[in-house]
Parts: C-alpha cells; sequence; structure tokens
C-alpha cells in the first residue's frame, strides 16, 4: 500500500478499514513514497522491494509532482523501474449518479506511459527557450498496440479505437498510426482520461491500473492528489474502494473482489449517502461505514 500525498491516505485508509471489518483475506504492508514530504518518504529501492514480496501488486495513492528536483518524478522512477508501460483506465456509468447522458457509458482507456510526451527529455537551450523532446520507438509502439488488441479480445471488446495527431506530427505519430491503426498513445489518453472521468460522476468514481509484464499497480483513474481537501474528510473513496475490489479479483480473490464492488454499487443506487461531489453531504467515512454495512458473501 502506497498512501500518497493530498487526500490518497484518508483513501487507501478508507479501504483499510473496509478490509478489517469485512474479512476480506488480505494485509497491507505500508510504504509512504513522496516527493512534497520527501524526508518521511522511503527510497524507491524499497518501494519496488516492498511490491516484489507483496504478490507484485499495490494500492497506490496519487503522489503529487514536485516542481523542482529530477526531470524524472518519483511517478516516472516508478513506471520505469517496474516497466509500467501500459495505463488502462475503465469509464462506467453508475447507477444513482445523473449525467447528462441518457445512455449508459462502458469503454476502456489504454495509453502508453513509459515514453512520447512521458519520456521527460527537456532542456533549456537559451533562456526562455525550453525544449521538449517527444520519444516514439517501434518495439514500444508494438507492445501497447498488442496490449489493447489482447485486452480488448479477453474482455470482450468489440472495437479498439486510436487517438492521435498524425496530422501534425507526422513522423512520431505517423509511426504509431502505421504500426497500430488503432490505438491510444499516452498524451491523448491522459487528456481523454479526465474528460471522460467527468461523463459518468467525475474523478471520484474512476479507476485505473499501472500495468507492466511482471507487476500491476492499481490507483486512481484521474491523477490529480485533491491536496485542498486534505484532513476535511469530503473526498470520494469510490475510486479506490473499487481499485481494491480490482486488485482482489486480480489476486484470484473473486468472490471478495465483486461482493467489494456490489457493496459500492449498491450504497450508489440507493442514493442515500452521496460525498460532496455527488451532490451530498457525506463525510468519507459515511462512505465507508456505508459499504460495510451493504458488504455480503
Amino acid at each position: 500500500m502506497i498512501p500518497g500525498d493530498g487526500v490518497g491516505p484518508e483513501l487507501v485508509y478508507a479501504v483499510q478499514d473496509i478490509v478489517k471489518n469485512t474479512g476480506i483475506p488480505i494485509e497491507f504492508e505500508e510504504v509512504f513514497l513522496s516527493e512534497v514530504h520527501y524526508t518521511r518518504s522511503a527510497s524507491i529501492d524499497d518501494v519496488i522491494e516492498s511490491i516484489s514480496r507483496n504478490n507484485r501488486v499495490a494500492l497506490k495513492g496519487v503522489i503529487q509532482e514536485g516542481w523542482k528536483g529530477e526531470s524524472h518524478g518519483l511517478n516516472m522512477q516508478l513506471r520505469r523501474r517496474l516497466d509500467l508501460f501500459a495505463n488502462v483506465v475503465h469509464i462506467k456509468s453508475l447507477q444513482g449518479i445523473k449525467t447528462r447522458h441518457k445512455k449508459d457509458l462502458d469503454f476502456i482507456i489504454v495509453r502508453e506511459q513509459t515514453e512520447g510526451e512521458y519520456s521527460s527529455l527537456e532542456h533549456e537551450l537559451v533562456p526562455g527557450v525550453i525544449e521538449c523532446l517527444k520519444i516514439m520507438t517501434r518495439p514500444k509502439c508494438e507492445r501497447i498496440a498488442k496490449f489493447a488488441f489482447d485486452y480488448a479480445t479477453k474482455h470482450n471488446r468489440k472495437k479498439v479505437t486510436c487517438v492521435h495527431k498524425a496530422n501534425i506530427m507526422k513522423l512520431g505519430d505517423g509511426l504509431f498510426l502505421n504500426i497500430c491503426s488503432e490505438v491510444m498513445p499516452n498524451l491523448y489518453g491522459n487528456i481523454v482520461d479526465n474528460l471522460a472521468a467527468g461523463l459518468v460522476g467525475g474523478a471520484g468514481v474512476v479507476t485505473g491500473q499501472s500495468v507492466g509484464s511482471d507487476f500491476v499497480i492499481f490507483e486512481q483513474g484521474s491523477r490529480h492528489s485533491f491536496k485542498e481537501a486534505f484532513g476535511r474528510q469530503i473526498a470520494n473513496p469510490t475510486a479506490m474502494i473499487l481499485c481494491c475490489a480490482n486488485m482482489l479479483c486480480h489476486l484470484h480473490l473473486d468472490q471478495y473482489g465483486l461482493a467489494l464492488r456490489a457493496a459500492v454499487e449498491k450504497v450508489i443506487a440507493e442514493e442515500k449517502v452521496r460525498t460532496r461531489d455527488l451532490g451530498g453531504y457525506a463525510t468519507t467515512g459515511d462512505f465507508v461505514y456505508a459499504v460495510i454495512d451493504n458488504f455480503k458473501m
């Protein structure tokens, strides 16, 4: 468990409370990783060692990026070291959350997160002139394309769509488009992640995961630490709880994962306990207690 910054600790501890009070058979080893509270932070090596000895999975809060220091922040270092090349975000309407769209939404966003605009290669040529390099390589484009198609096949998805700017970046995005015409590169995926979250109720209800060949980190789909809400008990824990449900299914504890998801969906559908982002006045703790009460095996 990596609590993260902002409201991250409140959200992961909310999950921990649910696990303890429902008898879900897992234990968390907590490792604190932060750029803004670096004096209390574990080293990246300690974090990787912890994940490696705990089934190679982690539940992670958002780590706020520092504005100074190394060009490669801790988030990028973690992705690079564990080779978490694919970011997967599930956009799904939840019964009980009213949106402007009458039709239910259910789609997956897949993006490459270790190269392209996320290469973190930039420098100042002369004062006031910054050059950022976007790196695209055939092997990594082929890998993310194959991952997306395999994921679609495994989860019974009928269509894979590509978002690109090959009309402007003819060589970079052109390479990607030529390799696979129907999957999504990184920056555009991040933009779509954040826009799509608003279609189904906001950042507090959208799950995500960073996937590599050997490791998986489960985290919210929208990467914002929401630090202004720290300590106020107003953050919506839905996404983090559903991330835990996905993690349980990944660990072959499907009955617990499905029961946890069902409890969350029931609380939302009943429309009695709502956090502020969903138009209510319930606290983070209120939502957690409601999920515990509705957890049935």
